[in-house]
């Protein structure tokens, strides 16, 4: 099983593989992805990480609040879409 986690805040340089790489230091990471703007391809500074079930709840401890890029992260469950 797999979860996925939102992470808001993010600088907008990061790439998914910094994001991917930033949460494989507490489980498994899955896949990530970055948000961007449709029509200017620029970051809009949140996006997503699917990990391994067991590891979400370690993950949010461990990264909600951590800093990437001097900016602190938001990080919580992922709320499905409606």
């Amino acid at each position: 099983m797999t979860r996925t986690l939102y992470v808001g805040n993010l600088p907008w340089a990061t790439t998914e593989e910094q994001l991917a790489e930033a949460f494989r230091q507490h489980g498994e990471v899955i896949s990530s992805r970055i948000i961007t703007d449709k029509q200017t391809g620029r970051s809009r500074g949140f996006g997503f990480v699917e990990v391994a079930d067991a590891d979400a709840e370690k993950m949010i401890a461990a990264m909600n609040g951590a800093e990437l890029g001097n900016r602190a992260l938001t990080v919580n469950e992922a709320k499905p879409r409606e």
